[in-house]
């Protein structure tokens, strides 16, 4: 065997892995092997943990598939790819109230794709923490801006809500992908609305927006999280979704402390057992504040690119963030150390 394996197909290689072994959340072994022993590892597994670990390493391993956008166009994860994210609302933590009219949401999302973006992600419900449930027709005229302009951007659009309505108006208009907070568990029609979408992200969330940062609790807070996007991706493929449209995120600054973000992130790694292309958006957020001592949220450029990277490091797939231009810039040396590996 190699000495060391590509991690979700990617630049980024492992020469060891840690295997936990658990039951009803909890670990009950925890040890670290080099890739070289995984044949006589799986040998020393009972048959039923045997399955599961082949199925898992084949996960951690095996290239994600190219996600299939309308007119034949694609998006290959080959290397990270970069989602810019437009606001459409008075009280987003960081760019409320900045953009609103079509004109100006037109200028900014095609502003942000000249800046690199691969993604434009359009949201019109404010999911801060604290923040209150918006009406869906509130949402959706707060939407009708992009729905006007979507098929004259240059590139794939992605709707972040939560709501079946604003899922089938955003695919109706043109957009291709949908990101749910709530994993598509918050509205009844969700699952059956999102499956038109070309692409659909799952988001793990611990409570509401309004009471998600009142003291949150997990047993474990990478299993449980883990656990609950394994739950959220077979609900879906159940509901008729097909497994390669989806994409997952564990929901950084969702129901999570400082401390439970730090672990999610340093473990990052372990979401790519799930087969599925990994999305993570550190961008502005509360941790970064905590931990470079920055209370203005758009000040947190360099912690958020250093929190990006280390994520891009872990894996990730797609990094969801405000500041394209200097991320894609990052991200091109971050690429760079990978191709002049070896």
């Amino acid at each position: 065997m190699a000495l060391s394996l590509s991690l979700g197909g990617g630049t980024v290689r492992f020469s060891s892995l840690e295997l936990i072994l658990k039951n009803d959340g909890k670990r009950l072994y925890q040890g670290t092997f080099p890739v070289t022993s995984l044949t006589s590892l799986k040998d020393q597994l009972p048959e039923a943990a045997a399955k599961q670990f082949d199925q898992v390493l084949d996960h951690l391993t095996s290239p994600r598939q190219d996600l299939q956008l309308a007119h034949g166009a694609s998006l290959s994860f080959a290397t990270p790819l970069v989602m810019g994210i437009l606001n459409i609302t008075p009280d987003s933590f960081s760019d409320g109230g900045d953009f609103f009219d079509a004109g100006s949401v037109k200028k900014r999302a095609v502003e942000i794709f000249k800046s690199g973006a691969n993604i434009l992600d359009v949201g019109a419900e404010s999911t801060r923490p604290g923040a209150s449930e918006v009406p869906v027709e509130e949402e959706l005229a707060r939407l009708k801006p992009l729905f006007e302009v979507i098929g004259d951007l240059p590139g794939p659009v992605s709707v972040d809500t939560r709501k079946a309505a604003v899922m089938a108006a955003g695919l109706a208009a043109g957009a291709e992908i949908i990101n749910d907070v709530s994993a598509l568990s918050f509205d009844t029609g969700a699952l059956e609305a999102a499956n038109a979408a070309s692409g659909i992200v799952l988001m793990h969330t611990r409570g509401d927006p309004k009471t998600m940062q009142d003291n949150p609790r997990y047993q474990d807070v990478l299993l449980d999280v883990y656990d609950y996007l394994e739950g959220r991706i077979e609900a879906a493929v159940a509901a008729g979704i097909p497994r390669q449209k989806l994409m997952i995120d564990p929901g950084i600054g969702f129901g999570k402390t400082t401390a439970h973000t730090l672990e999610l992130l340093q473990g990052l790694s372990l979401f790519q057992g799930l087969g599925r292309p990994v999305l993570i958006g550190v961008s502005r957020k509360r941790f970064l504040g905590e931990l470079g001592g920055e209370k203005n949220p758009k000040k947190r450029l360099a912690s958020g690119l250093a929190a990006a990277l280390l994520a891009a490091g872990h894996g990730a797939q797609i990094i969801r963030t405000h500041d394209v231009a200097e991320m894609r810039q990052a991200l091109a040396v971050f690429n760079g150390f990978g191709q002049g590996a070896g």
